[in-house]
């Protein structure tokens, strides 16, 4: 990638690198949950094949009537939890190629906030919006899509194609959407990671700057780590008052 620096001393521009400080190097969290989503499954099927039921999904699927009487926990673990090995494939394909991409950009630490609260934001919309039982990453999945749509609008100096990007992102969207219009599928969930990816990736999300330096231009992020600690925290706080305020509505 090449960019135009100021005039030399001759009067004349040159072409000079750009140096990206990329804050990971490898998606090692991206593949952690992957890895973890294939053995969560395992133990389904093994708990089928020796139970006759599968026991993760009875404990851990989100269930409106048992969150209600106090089992929170369904409010994350769904996250890791999948109803069928077509549906751990296509959320673990979307999750590589989505997320191995944006966690070299975010940080480890960033990009597993990011995909926590997205998660929890998408199953808590579903409590409050959806009667019926889900499981399913694609509640956080849908969180890196539009954090990676914020990442492209806010840093759109550095890409020639930025537009059509977009657009490619917000068509991704509204497909996904319109399939969630199926009864099988929870698209109160989608709508929710959505929002709460939305909602850290703005304030949060990596936020490049471009300083001239003799070797060339050096791009580094200007959010540093403790606005994302706090913003992580203002977004779980809000999503976690909306749970406090159903709950109390009962």
């Amino acid at each position: 990638m090449n960019a135009t620096p100021p005039e030399s001393s001759q009067g004349m521009p040159g072409a000079v690198r750009i140096h990206w400080h990329l804050p990971a190097r490898r998606p090692y969290v991206t593949y952690f949950m992957m890895v973890t989503c294939i053995l969560v499954y395992l133990g389904q099927w093994l708990s089928q094949g020796l139970l006759g039921g599968d026991l993760l999904i009875a404990l851990g699927a989100k269930v409106n009537s048992a969150i209600l009487q106090g089992q929170y926990w369904r409010l994350l673990t769904p996250m890791w939890l999948h109803g069928s090995i077509l549906h751990l494939a296509f959320n673990m394909y979307a999750l590589y190629v989505i997320g191995t991409g944006l966690e070299r950009y975010y940080g480890h630490g960033r990009y597993l906030a990011l995909y926590l609260l997205s998660g929890y934001a998408g199953n808590v919309i579903s409590f409050l919006m959806s009667p019926e039982p889900s499981v399913g990453s694609s509640t956080a999945i849908f969180g890196l899509i539009a954090a990676e749509a914020v990442f492209i609008y806010q840093n759109r100096h550095l890409f020639q194609n930025a537009r059509s990007m977009l657009f490619n992102i917000s068509s991704i969207i509204l497909i996904n959407l319109i399939l969630g219009l199926s009864p099988q599928i929870d698209n109160w969930g989608h709508l929710g990671g959505l929002i709460g990816g939305l909602a850290f990736a703005w304030s949060a999300g990596p936020l490049w700057e471009a300083a001239y330096q003799a070797d060339g231009y050096h791009l580094s992020n200007q959010r540093r780590g403790t606005q994302a600690v706090w913003i992580g925290l203002g977004v779980a706080l809000v999503f976690t008052l909306l749970v406090v305020l159903r709950i109390g509505w009962r």
